[in-house]
């Protein structure tokens, strides 16, 4: 179904053309879209002209056109005036109209076997036999773009991605649920992974300009395959979950580039909690004093370095040595020890992604 907002600006471009005015009518006899001031009452000649075989017919002074969808009567054209001039512009817009319809459902299916592919919903055979039906090509390059939003104007959020891409037609946008908002980007033979990033700094941009508000982007690799669409819309949704827990500094993430956190969100909780306690002991991060967190995380930052540390930490090295050892004490892991820094540092991963899990069920 054609918005209403689409039926006016139709009939008021026809209108600003030819001089006639136009009015689209729901087989009720309900005014959908007019160029007439007062559109007046059309129930009664609306119900005399669907129950007529005619396709189109003088009535009362205006000529009217049945306009179908797919074999079903969905409006009625109605042209002011009873002169040929009439009848030719009802035809045209009657025409145009028509073809709305074709473009608004093939966008339909478009989108609906769009959405089932993302959520792997097809037989691979359908995901083929659909495609040629749809003339969609099945062997492009093809990139999942996913913007996260929290805003209460998702829907204009997502008009206005398919506005701002308007020009790239092979490029579907479309959502699977209230949060997110999903571009299937296809790629020409020059574009890769620089084009993709610069699309989600554009979507990112596009967000903050239209809405003031901030969101996250992310993308997955780039496949060749149009079944394996799906796969790369997984990795985007991962890079947005993975993105949200460890880099949450970052406003676009690709999946590329999240690292040990992809191993960390695919672990099972109690596999999680059974390493926090063999490496602390029943105790937990939580329980560390702020100075010890800040030191902590100051010495990961500069590579180990105990003298570049206590600089930016504005301490002496012996005071810095000191909250080590105590920390060495606390859960005997020795950060100056390559082998214990990295498993301190992963221990801190995973229990900020147990928090994020634990958040995410209520």
């Amino acid at each position: 179904m054609i918005s209403n907002q689409i039926l006016q600006t139709t009939v008021d471009g026809l209108k600003g053309i030819t001089r006639i005015e136009l009015s689209v009518i729901d087989p009720e006899g309900k005014v959908l879209a007019s160029t007439l001031e007062d559109p007046g009452n059309f129930e009664d000649a609306v119900s005399n002209f669907t129950d007529s075989a005619a396709d189109s017919q003088e009535l009362q002074g205006y000529q009217f056109f049945k306009v179908y969808d797919d074999a079903q009567l969905e409006y009625i054209l109605v042209a002011q005036g009873t002169s040929e001039d009439s009848f030719m512009v009802g035809k045209i817009a009657a025409f145009q109209i028509r073809n709305l319809l074709i473009a608004y459902r093939e966008r339909f299916d478009k989108d609906n076997f769009i959405k089932n592919l993302l959520l792997d919903n097809l037989l691979l055979v359908d995901i083929y036999n659909r495609s040629q039906k749809l003339h969609i090509e099945t062997d492009a390059p093809r990139v999942v773009i996913i913007a996260e939003t929290t805003s209460e104007k998702e829907i204009n959020a997502l008009e206005t991605i398919r506005s701002f891409f308007s020009q790239r037609t092979r490029d579907f946008i479309t959502a699977v649920d209230e949060k997110n908002i999903i571009v299937v980007r296809e790629l020409t033979e020059d574009e890769g992974y620089a084009q993709v990033e610069k699309a989600a700094h554009q979507i990112r941009t596009l967000f903050k300009d239209q809405y003031a508000m901030d969101t996250h982007v992310s993308y997955g690799t780039i496949v060749h395959e149009i079944r394996e669409v799906s796969r790369s819309y997984k990795e985007a949704k991962m890079a947005l979950d993975v993105g949200r827990i460890f880099f949450d500094d970052r406003d676009v993430i690709a999946y590329s580039e999240l690292g040990i956190g992809r191993l960390i969100y695919q672990l099972p909780i109690p596999l999680c909690k059974m390493f926090i306690k063999e490496i602390f002991d029943g105790k937990s991060p939580d329980d560390f004093d702020e100075e010890t967190i800040t030191t902590i995380n100051k010495f990961f930052e500069n590579s180990l370095n105990v003298s570049e540390t206590s600089r930016q930490l504005y301490i002496h090295r012996n005071t810095l040595v000191y909250r080590l050892d105590k920390l060495q004490k606390t859960t005997n892991l020795d950060l100056r020890v390559f082998e214990d820094a990295i498993t301190f540092k992963i221990a801190l991963m995973v229990v900020k992604y147990m928090k994020y899990m634990e958040s995410t069920e209520y």
